[in-house]
């Protein structure tokens, strides 16, 4: 059987509290923030809005005890966004406890793929 080019996963999402979660997207928008030094430009490698990228990190920085992203507004020298210490704390440790579900579940993931349909040709329909 050919092996899959996107391998199975789980995608991890933390209910934190009623409507309160992180999951894979947030996760992401974070790490680009640390990558890119910037919101816009987080938001633009995920494909979204300036507005949809600040609106996840402000409901971020609200949530959590302390911000996760500290934002400087844009001027002549432009603006710039870095994770805070409990930022990175956090992405850390959910990418960690992403890494202990799939350790958890791979002996059952390698089952599941065994039962996924092999490639099939196309054929036309007439």
């Amino acid at each position: 059987m050919p092996r899959r080019k996107t391998p199975i996963a789980p995608r991890l999402r933390l209910q934190l509290k009623h409507g309160i979660a992180i999951g894979p997207g947030k996760a992401a928008l974070l790490e680009q923030i640390a990558q890119k030094g910037s919101i816009s430009s987080a938001g633009r490698e995920l494909g979204m809005s300036y507005k949809r990228a600040w609106l996840l990190v402000d409901g971020m920085n609200t949530h959590f005890r302390a911000p996760l992203v500290k934002a400087a507004k844009g001027g002549k020298r432009g603006g710039g966004a870095v994770l805070t210490l409990l930022g990175k704390e956090v992405l850390q440790r959910y990418r960690c406890m992403e890494q202990k579900a799939l350790r958890a579940i791979s002996s059952d993931v390698t089952r599941f793929e065994k039962l996924l349909a092999r490639k099939r040709a196309c054929t036309r329909l007439h």
